[in-house]
Order: C-alpha cells, then sequence, then structure tokens
C-alpha cells in the first residue's frame, strides 16, 4: 500500500466496516489529523477521534454518500455527506496528505448538525 489511492481506498473500506485495527494502520505515532474540534496527534488520539465516528454511523439508518474524490501525487481531498439518527453532515470535507504509505496529515471541515 504506496501510493496514495491505495491509502485513501484502504481508509474509505476500513470507516465504512467500522474497522478500528484497519483505520488505525493508516497512521503512525507522527500522524496527525486537524478538526475545528482539535488537533489529534499519533495512533492513540486519533483512535479516540474514531471511536467517536465509528459510535456515531454504526447506529441504524446511518448514511454516508462521497460526491468527490481527487488525488493529485501525496494529496487527497475527499467531499461527502451523512446523516445518522444524532447528527446531520450536511457537508464535510477531508485532505489527505500521504507518505511512504501512511497518512501523514489529514483535515477535517464540515457542517454538522446536531438533532437533539
Amino acid at each position: 500500500m504506496s501510493t496514495t489511492g491505495a491509502v485513501l481506498e484502504h481508509h474509505l473500506d476500513a470507516f465504512g466496516e467500522r474497522d478500528m485495527e484497519a483505520i488505525l494502520e493508516d497512521y503512525d505515532e507522527e500522524s496527525v489529523v486537524i478538526t475545528d474540534d482539535g488537533t489529534y496527534c499519533g495512533r492513540e488520539e486519533i483512535e479516540g477521534l474514531f471511536e467517536e465516528l465509528f459510535a456515531d454511523f454504526a447506529q441504524s439508518g446511518s448514511e454516508l454518500e462521497l460526491h468527490h474524490q481527487a488525488i493529485e501525487d501525496e494529496v487527497a481531498h475527499i467531499v461527502w455527506d451523512g446523516e445518522t439518527p444524532d447528527n446531520t453532515y450536511e457537508f464535510a470535507t477531508d485532505t489527505f496528505v500521504v507518505r511512504d504509505g501512511t497518512i501523514d496529515v489529514q483535515t477535517f471541515a464540515g457542517k454538522i448538525e446536531p438533532k437533539t
């Protein structure tokens, strides 16, 4: 899994399966995920972020639709939306910088509206 496209495909598949072990294979201890809620450094912190996301999207009736995907060299970008019983992800985007087969940096931004 050395190309940006292969890493992104693995990441999306792992997220779809809610497979924590597989998703963490995409990161190393130097990886950083930056969101509007905070910055997560290393696998342990990133795992905490995905525990929350997996819990939300694992609920019955949850949906996620990928609208756009672009890959240029070591950078991948996706645009998506989704719906869970608790939240509406009206617009979301992730950018990934992939180096040496792992996600070095990921950014996330989205318009998320709680339903309660």
